[in-house]
């Protein structure tokens, strides 16, 4: 689909009303139900989490009105890729506030540039003839109660599961299940060289194991496409939309949704993304005190790399806010981010964490 057609579409939701469902609203901003957790209301301010390719490693950037974000530690990694992973090196870093009111991290063990960087005489761990491009095998699992000390576990699919012949598992995700009671991990695995697609997982409470097998979370309606990078919003009205990227030509942005957390996603025909070439890596966040969400994603296509956003009060109609540097969004002391994510913090939260960084320099 061509530019203009992706500019002109506009998403239907019919026969849906926008009311509050009171037990998903309550998890809106990646929060819960427990009165320990802060609310929409306590929050004053946002972070970012984003990898760079030069290093491989978990970068943080900090926004008071979710227009301007600066990186903490002078846009150095906050935790180094070769200290947690298995490959020496993480991308798609996502994060999420649980029901306990921890901070959850999840990303991709995977480095890239492993061969050139000394760390396996291979390109690949593992034959590109039989595993493809990238092929990993599992995830880093990250959690904190302040952002600044973090546990942190490995996870292979694989291994827990030797049935599973894991071409690859990319771009993990967390969510809170109020069903389940457990946090959910969802992501992208291809199964020996056969396409990539979109499963989920529960974890157990500590994050550091996966404790069910993975399942598939969506099919999209033409088998002979990739889908990848899913990211999931509940919404007022007690449905849950999912964005996720869709291997076409350009590769871009669609949704899906459900009345369910973990399947019966019903494909949205049309494009999210206003761009003319390929993005990926969508994440959605809500802005504070306000009835709009935010679409972010990663526009690879270009040089250098930067985020794309949209925004949205109804996800039927979206508006082009452009890139960071390139509209209403800005960036200060960094470039080139990758595969991030964004979540809400209070005043005091996001005060520890800039102190902290502050000390280190």
């Amino acid at each position: 689909m061509n530019l203009l057609k992706k500019m002109e579409m506009k998403f239907e939701l019919k026969g849906r009303l926008w009311v509050m469902a009171g037990l998903l609203m309550a998890f809106i901003f990646n929060g819960c139900a427990n009165s320990s957790v802060p609310k929409e209301e306590d929050m004053a301010a946002y972070l970012l989490v984003y990898f760079h390719d030069p290093t491989h490693s978990l970068h943080m950037a900090l926004s008071e009105d979710g227009y301007t974000f600066t990186a903490v530690n002078n846009g150095e990694p906050v935790v180094a890729g070769d200290t947690i992973a298995g490959q020496k090196g993480i991308r798609d870093p996502h994060i999420t506030r649980g029901p306990d009111g921890a901070f959850y991290i999840a990303m991709t063990d995977l480095h890239i540039f492993g061969m050139q960087e000394g760390y396996r005489d291979t390109r690949w761990e593992r034959p590109h003839e039989e595993y493809d491009w990238g092929n990993n095998r599992g995830f880093v699992l990250m959690k904190s109660y302040d952002l600044i000390n973090w546990t942190h576990n490995r996870v292979y699919i694989e291994e827990a599961f030797p049935k599973l012949d894991v071409g690859c598992a990319w771009a993990p995700q967390t969510i809170y299940d109020p069903v389940e009671d457990k946090m959910m991990l969802y992501f992208t695995m291809r199964i020996g060289h056969g396409l990539t697609k979109l499963y989920y997982a529960y974890t157990d409470d500590d994050f550091t194991q996966l404790v069910s097998e993975p399942e598939i979370l969506f099919e999209y309606p033409n088998p002979e496409i990739q889908i990848l990078d899913a990211d999931i919003t509940p919404l007022p009205d007690g449905r849950f939309c999912m964005m996720y990227v869709a291997q076409e030509n350009p590769i871009g942005i669609r949704m899906a949704f459900s009345d369910k957390i973990n399947r019966d996603y019903i494909y949205e025909d049309g494009w999210v993304d206003f761009e003319s070439g390929s993005c990926e890596a969508p994440n959605v966040w809500k802005r504070i005190g306000e009835d709009k969400w935010v679409l972010m994603y990663d526009i690879y296509s270009i040089q250098p790399h930067n985020f794309g956003f949209v925004e949205t009060a109804d996800f039927e109609s979206f508006e082009d806010l452009g890139h960071f540097n390139d509209g209403v969004m800005k960036i200060t002391n960094f470039t080139t981010p990758k595969h991030g994510a964004v979540i809400h913090l209070t005043q005091k939260e996001a005060d520890a964490l800039a102190a902290y960084w502050d000390k280190k320099d």
